[in-house]
């Protein structure tokens, strides 16, 4: 990918950090959506296996994708998933739907996260239109939440896409899943498992992917 963006954003964004600290980051909350389905493949790292110079390559067989899939938005911040909603099948997230999300995350952080509604949210979410239009900007107004800039097709930029969603996944891959049902209740174990461990640290690795960005005059950065 080879998309060039404005790295005085993430000059910004590091001036604040030196003003502020890591209180700068534990501000960031991040939303996304993304598909989970009945079978996700193995990556190659996991399917890879030792053999002799003789052995035979083992047959791996194309698998048909079935019916079975869920979207679903997540909202998560430094500690970890903050909350998971299930976007009903048939539908889509809209504007409407995303404000809805964002009320019912609000009530969620006044029992869970206080200490972030007290000092103040930065939300990371990228420029998907149900993101931007106008109900949502003035329903974070009221809220006096602040968005943190976010370049345009940016999944290098994106905690959920470069940390959450693979980590959540990742135990899920190779697993078959005939029933919604099944799928959900696999992910919601992934999410509590995550939730339990130190391994969700995209929000606080955010620095060092904007001081690529600087260094790198804006261009796409991978493999951080």
């Amino acid at each position: 990918m080879t998309s060039v963006r404005n790295k005085s954003v993430d000059v910004l964004k590091m001036h604040r950090l030196r003003e502020e600290g890591n209180k700068f980051l534990q501000k960031v909350v991040a939303t996304d959506e993304t598909w989970i389905q009945d079978f996700e493949p193995e990556l190659k790292s996991q399917s890879s296996e030792w053999r002799g110079k003789v052995s035979p390559r083992s047959k791996k067989f194309k698998r048909a994708q079935l019916n079975v899939k869920q979207m679903m938005i997540f909202a998560y911040d430094c500690k970890g998933v903050i909350m998971t909603d299930r976007v009903p099948s048939g539908t889509t997230v809209t504007a409407a739907y995303y404000c809805q999300f964002l009320q019912k995350l609000r009530c969620k952080m006044h029992a869970n996260r206080p200490d972030l509604l007290e000092n103040g949210v930065l939300i990371l979410h990228d420029n998907a239109r149900p993101h931007i239009v106008k109900a949502v900007r003035e329903l974070l107004g009221r809220y006096s939440w602040e968005v943190l800039p976010h370049p345009t097709y940016s999944p290098d930029m994106s905690s959920p896409d470069f940390d959450l969603f693979p980590k959540l996944k990742i135990n899920m891959r190779g697993v078959r899943f005939s029933m919604l049902e099944d799928l959900s209740a696999s992910f919601t174990r992934c999410v509590r498992q995550l939730n339990c461990s130190t391994d969700l640290m995209g929000i606080m690795d955010l620095p060092k992917r904007w001081d690529a960005v600087i260094r790198q005059k804006g261009d796409y950065t991978e493999g951080l």
